[in-house]
C-alpha cells in the first residue's frame, strides 16, 4: 500500500495534536498531576517531593533512579572519550 496524501495529512494532524496536548500539559502540569494523584495515579517525580517526608520505599526508589542516571552519564562520558580518542588517532 503506497503512502498517499491522506497518510501524510493524518500524520501531520497527529503531530499537531500531540504537540498541543504536551503544551497544555506542561502549562497546567501541577493541576493535572494533583488531579491524577487524587485519583490514584502518581506522576510526580521522586525528586519533586520533600525528602524528609518521604517513606523508606520512596527513598529507595529515588536512590535507584539516581544510580541509573549516574550510570547513564558515566556510560555516555566513556563513549565520548572513545569517540574523541578515535578522531584524534585518525588525524
Amino acid at each position: 500500500m503506497p503512502i498517499r496524501g491522506e497518510h501524510l495529512t493524518g500524520f501531520a494532524i497527529g503531530i499537531g495534536v500531540s504537540a498541543a496536548g504536551f503544551y497544555l500539559y506542561k502549562k497546567n502540569q501541577t493541576k493535572v498531576n494533583k488531579y491524577l494523584g487524587e485519583h490514584g495515579i502518581n506522576i510526580a517525580s521522586v525528586f519533586e517531593k520533600d525528602r524528609n517526608a518521604m517513606t523508606l520505599k520512596e527513598l529507595i526508589l529515588a536512590k535507584e533512579e539516581l544510580e541509573d542516571l549516574i550510570a547513564e552519564k558515566e556510560h555516555a562520558e566513556k563513549e565520548n572519550k572513545k569517540t574523541r580518542k578515535m578522531k584524534a588517532e585518525k588525524n
